[in-house]
């Protein structure tokens, strides 16, 4: 794996001050949950797609709302249900009686950012269509190729896959998303605060744009630059190699490595540094991993924390920090 060149010059101070009073403004609205809404910027930034899973009306829509809003991008929102079509999605062609012609109507996905709201809600055939949109920015139809905007986002919910009416999403269309976060019960400090103060959707429609196209586009080629020192190379290659002497799960791929180096490069972008720590590395681990090692529900308790370690977090406990 080659390594980043360090740049020795700090981020663009505009860009940095947006982000962070974007991430200010997005935890106005999810409450109690900053760990979440940076790393879904992360995410955002890292050029990645975002699955949110958790029970309903946790706040994984207004999430993903208040994201849209705040980056200033086209944004559209499908409701998947299980009579959905891939056609619903991605377009069709509509013939032109009088012209004797096809014409190709593009379906929502063409925008900038899609929410794809309570995915596996749809049926498999309809979870696959998002597929070479995801992975290549792209649709084909009809042999016919339709380039997608840039920058281009797809931000998925679902529901556990415990319950009723889904279907789960097999591990080829979760491995297209870079991160998986979960929200979990909110405080008992930010539960009062949802029931003294405004409505959600109400400040969701107050919220302005902080950043633009042009923006995000920017940060995402500044994250590329940001540098990984050799010794944190070496942790997440270790890290990776303990996921695969596991026996209870598939390991690590090597596109996860990859999706792991990127989270790590965005996380410490956002943070406002210009280098990768194994802080950096450790705090995104679990969102980029637990998906890809089949971590299909994380139990949260009352209070909004996990109940016991993921198994992202338990490689991350079986492996230690190497020194530089």
């Amino acid at each position: 794996m080659t390594n980043s060149i360090r740049v020795d010059s700090p981020i663009s101070s505009d860009i940095s001050q947006k982000t962070q009073s974007l991430l200010a403004k997005l935890n106005e609205i999810i409450l109690d949950k900053s760990h979440v809404t940076k790393l879904a910027l992360t995410c955002i930034l890292a050029n990645g797609h975002l699955l949110l899973q958790d029970l309903p009306g946790m706040g994984k829509t207004t999430l993903a709302h208040g994201l849209a809003n705040l980056l200033g991008l086209q944004f559209n929102r499908v409701q998947f249900t299980n009579d959905m079509l891939p056609a619903d999605i991605l377009g069709m062609s509509l013939y032109h009686q009088a012209e004797h012609r096809f014409e190709f109507r593009q379906g929502p996905i063409f925008t900038q950012l899609l929410l794809a709201d309570e995915i596996n809600r749809s049926s498999p055939k309809t979870q696959s269509a998002l597929l070479e949109a995801m992975e290549e920015r792209q649709v084909t139809h009809d042999s016919e190729t339709y380039a997608l905007p840039e920058p281009f986002f797809v931000i998925a919910t679902q529901n556990p896959t415990q319950q009723s009416g889904v279907y789960p999403l097999p591990e080829s269309q979760l491995d297209r998303f870079l991160m998986c976060l979960s929200l979990g019960y909110p405080s008992e400090k930010a539960e009062r605060a949802l029931l003294a103060g405004e409505n959600r959707r109400d400040l969701l429609q107050q919220l302005s744009a902080i950043m633009n196209s042009a923006d995000v586009i920017q940060a995402q080629q500044d994250v590329k630059t940001v540098f990984v020192a050799d010794v944190v190379i070496d942790y997440i290659l270790k890290l990776v190699e303990t996921t695969r002497q596991s026996q209870e799960y598939h390991g690590l791929s090597p596109r996860a490595v990859l999706a792991i180096k990127h989270a790590s490069q965005a996380h410490a972008y956002v943070s406002g540094n210009m280098e990768v720590t194994p802080e950096d590395v450790q705090a995104i681990f679990p969102a980029v991993a637990d998906h890809r090692l089949g971590q299909r529900f994380i139990p949260f308790n009352q209070s909004g924390h996990k109940i016991q370690q993921t198994l992202a977090e338990q490689v991350l406990t079986k492996t230690p920090v190497l020194s530089s």
